[in-house]
C-alpha cells in the first residue's frame, strides 16, 4: 500500500506514531475532513476554503488571528500542535505570506496529512515535545503563540504550568498574544487554573466561552487570549465577533475574570 495507507469505506487510515489516524471526508462541503486520532477528533480543515472553521474553537482563535494586526498584515506564528494544519491554513488564505512554525510530536501523523491534504505553502515543522522545543527557542520572535496540544482529548500537564506559560512569554514580542484551547467542563476548575496561571506571566488575560459552559450545563471548549501588555487585548472587538458566531459566546476579562478566578492557584509542576 502506498505510504502505509487504506484507503477505507469509513475514511483514509493510518498508523501513526501515537495511535491510529483516520481523514473522513465531510459529504456536505467538497473541501472540507475530519482528522481523527485513536477516534478522538483533532481537526476539521476544508481544503478548498481554508477560510471555513468549523470547529467552534478554531472560530474563537480564528478571531484572536484576524485582530492580532490589521487585517491582511504578514504575521509571525507558533503553533503548538500541527493536526491537519487547520489554523495554518487559515492564517495562510487571511495573511498570505505569514511566516508560520508548527511544532508537532507526531512525525508520521504529519506526513499523512500532507500526504493526503497537501499544504501548497511554506511552513517550518519542527518534531519535538511542545514544552523543550518553546524553552530552547530564541527569545522575543512571534507575534503569536496558538496551543492546541493534546494527547486524546486532555491538555497534557506538560504545557498547563507558570513555567510553560514564561517561556511561552519569553518567544513573544513585546505586542505579541498567546491563544490557547483549553477544553473543560463544570465547575470550570481546570479553566480557573489555567487562567490563575497565565496571569503569572501576562498582564492581560481573557477568556471567550460559551453562557451555557459558564453556567455549568455543558462540556466544552475555551479558549483563553493573553499579551505581555497590559490593555492589548481588542476586546471589544472580541466580543463582537463571538457574540455574532453561529454558536454565540462571551469574553471574560477584568473584573469578571477576577470574580471567575477568585481562589484558583496557578499550575506549578515539580
Amino acid at each position: 500500500m502506498a505510504g502505509g495507507w487504506r484507503d477505507i469505506v469509513n475514511g483514509i487510515a493510518e498508523d501513526v506514531d501515537l495511535g491510529a489516524a483516520r481523514l473522513l471526508r465531510d459529504p456536505r462541503r467538497k473541501g472540507g475532513w475530519t482528522l481523527l486520532v485513536e477516534e478522538v477528533q483533532q481537526s476539521y480543515v476544508d481544503v478548498r476554503d481554508p477560510t471555513y472553521l468549523s470547529f467552534e474553537y478554531t472560530r474563537r482563535i480564528g478571531s484572536i488571528v484576524d485582530t492580532v494586526a490589521p487585517a491582511g498584515r504578514p504575521i509571525r506564528v507558533l503553533h503548538l500542535g500541527g493536526g491537519a494544519f487547520t489554523m495554518p491554513r487559515y492564517i495562510e488564505a487571511t495573511r498570505p505570506g505569514s511566516a508560520q512554525v508548527v511544532v508537532e510530536r507526531d512525525r508520521r501523523l504529519a506526513d499523512f496529512v500532507q500526504r493526503i491534504l497537501p499544504l501548497g505553502f511554506d511552513l517550518e515543522i519542527v518534531f519535538d515535545d511542545a514544552r523543550s522545543a518553546v524553552a530552547g527557542w530564541r527569545a522575543e520572535d512571534f507575534d503569536l503563540v496558538i496551543g492546541d496540544v493534546y494527547v486524546a482529548a486532555q491538555m497534557p500537564e506538560s504545557v498547563s504550568d507558570v513555567t510553560f506559560a514564561a517561556s511561552v512569554a519569553r518567544v513573544l514580542r513585546p505586542e505579541g498574544i498567546y491563544a490557547v484551547n483549553v477544553a473543560d467542563l463544570a465547575p470550570l476548575a481546570f479553566s480557573r487554573s489555567q487562567a490563575a496561571t497565565l496571569r503569572t506571566a501576562f498582564d492581560d488575560v481573557c477568556l471567550v466561552v460559551r453562557p451555557e459552559l459558564l453556567r455549568g450545563r455543558r462540556f466544552g471548549n475555551v479558549v483563553f487570549a493573553a499579551a505581555l501588555r497590559a490593555g492589548r487585548l481588542p476586546v471589544a472587538r472580541l466580543a463582537a465577533i463571538a457574540g455574532c458566531d453561529r454558536q454565540p459566546a462571551q469574553v471574560v476579562s477584568g473584573a469578571g475574570l477576577d470574580l471567575l478566578t477568585e481562589g484558583a492557584v496557578p499550575v506549578v509542576l515539580d
